[in-house]
């Protein structure tokens, strides 16, 4: 699988203002597919955190209501938490928003699929930068009950280097190995 089969397959249009006058919790995040091979860039947020330390994540955050929209919210946590400056005119697509269980948020995905990264330099809000090959890391999906979560439905689970990536992050992978099975991509 190559960059290219990314852009054609997760390609979409755009609707940063989906969620925007609801009455929900709303964060973005930004889904960063890049290089060659194609490699998925995640976080491992940092263990002092109240709300999801140490989890396997995208970065992105809460929207704030001077961001104006929620691709400029996921836009704008990326720079904050890895020192990533992309456009507008980087994003490719969205996923299907999301929702948290614990912290009660609606999570809309933006995809952006660039040739390759500048420099990351992560901030104290995160505690180390996952760059998972997405073929391979795509494969280990799971729907069986995770025991330390056995009461959520639609529970997903991915592995990468002893990581286990669980929950709406999950959820997000799955619409995409899910979009890159209909293609006959996931063989």
């Amino acid at each position: 699988m190559i960059l290219s089969d990314f852009r054609s397959v997760l390609s979409s249009e755009i609707d940063p203002d989906i969620c925007i006058n609801s009455t929900l919790k709303l964060s973005s995040v930004l889904i960063i597919i890049y290089g060659n091979p194609p490699k998925i860039l995640m976080t491992k947020k940092s263990s002092h955190l109240k709300i999801h330390a140490g989890e396997i994540a995208f970065p992105g955050g809460k929207f704030d209501q001077s961001d104006g929209d929620l691709l400029y919210t996921a836009l704008r946590e990326t720079g904050e938490e890895l020192d990533i400056h992309l456009s507008r005119s980087h994003i490719i697509g969205q996923l299907e928003p999301v929702s948290t269980l614990n912290s009660n948020f609606t999570i809309l995905p933006f995809v952006c699929v660039v040739d390759s990264l500048p420099k990351v330099r992560p901030n104290s809000e995160v505690e180390d930068i996952l760059h998972i090959p997405a073929q391979s890391f795509l494969k280990t999906m799971c729907n069986d009950p995770d025991p330390d979560h056995n009461t959520i439905q639609e529970m997903y689970t991915f592995t990468f280097d002893g990581h286990l990536v669980w929950g709406a992050s999950a959820r997000m992978l799955k619409q995409i190995f899910e979009k890159l099975s209909a293609k006959g991509l996931m063989v």
